[in-house]
């Protein structure tokens, strides 16, 4: 009877001093919370909603933003795009490296530069792989790649070459351009396919991408793009502060032409005076240790200048 009475107040002891370290922990949180509202870090954090034009253009296209569902899907593009803001400050600065390389292409291919910002949110501009099988910063598929001419093997994949993907991507545009009429449309059939737009076209007897009924990832597509395109190029109008110094460097590189093949990459790199890592970052199609070209086809490899 004794042990008992005295293990009770054990365990009184034990639970009163679990309560009073709990007040204490919590006191200190909240002494803690007011010196952090107090230094002002948490007080001056508002969170606001974007203001949206009454019209956003693409490749020189207007988007009249007149009717509550047009104005709440570009709404939700700005919104996703601004808060997300891990994600989009990566993309700035991959947009400062990857652009220059890009809009001389596109350019050069006659498609309007805004067509940048397709490879934008295609891929971040990394060389990913989409759970269907599509590749690179243009997100090609395989049949795509190999019906428009890109070497697609276990030794090359020409879907990693920057240059060769752009001029892809650029050729299936302007193809949907002209079968469209429109560079809108043609954003939209490079995520629909062109007879999946076609087939919408004839079914709802209209010809604009914002009076379509698209399904979900291709309604929000040239919205996505719109928004994109107008953080980019305006960061600071959203909240993005990014200093020249913080952003990622274009590379400049030299082109070399190479017609054999080459038996082991690390030696030739080495030869270059490169590193296999720094030949291999801008060689990315190049998919082995090796070349093999037994047909004696002229590839061009990229050379970094800094590296050399």
């Amino acid at each position: 009877m004794e042990k008992e009475f005295f293990k009770k107040i054990k365990l009184l002891n034990n639970f009163s001093l679990l309560v009073i370290l709990t007040f204490v922990i919590f006191i200190s949180f909240g002494i803690s919370k007011t010196r952090f509202l107090t230094n002002g870090n948490e007080s001056n954090y508002h969170i606001y909603p974007i203001s949206i034009p009454k019209k956003v253009s693409f490749a020189g296209e207007e988007i009249t933003l007149d009717e509550d569902d047009l104005i709440e899907r570009m709404d939700k593009e700005f919104l996703v795009n601004t808060y997300w803001q891990s994600n989009t400050i990566l993309l700035i600065k991959r947009a400062n490296k990857y652009f220059p390389q890009i809009e001389k292409i596109l350019i050069d291919e006659g498609v309007p530069t805004d067509f940048k910002y397709l490879a934008l949110i295609e891929s971040g501009l990394e060389n990913v792989t989409s759970p269907s099988g599509a590749k690179g910063f243009w997100q090609i598929m395989k049949t795509t790649g190999k019906e428009y001419g890109l070497e697609i093997n276990s030794n090359v994949d020409e879907r990693y070459n920057l240059n060769l993907s752009t001029r892809l991507a650029c050729k299936y545009l302007k193809k949907a351009r002209d079968k469209f009429g429109s560079w809108t449309l043609a954003a939209a059939a490079y995520n629909r396919g062109m007879s999946g737009v076609q087939n919408k076209i004839a079914n709802q007897n209209q010809t604009a991408y914002e009076n379509i009924l698209f399904g979900d990832e291709t309604k929000r597509y040239v919205f996505r793009i719109i928004a994109l395109k107008n953080i980019v190029e305006s960061p600071e109008s959203f909240g993005f502060y990014i200093d020249e110094a913080q952003m990622y460097k274009p590379i400049e590189f030299k082109e070399i032409k190479i017609d054999k093949p080459i038996n082991n990459i690390s030696d030739f790199s080495k030869d270059l005076g490169l590193n296999y890592k720094n030949f291999k970052i801008l060689n990315p199609w190049l998919l082995e240790n090796h070349l093999n070209n037994n047909s004696r086809k002229v590839y061009t490899l990229s050379i970094p200048l800094d590296k050399i």
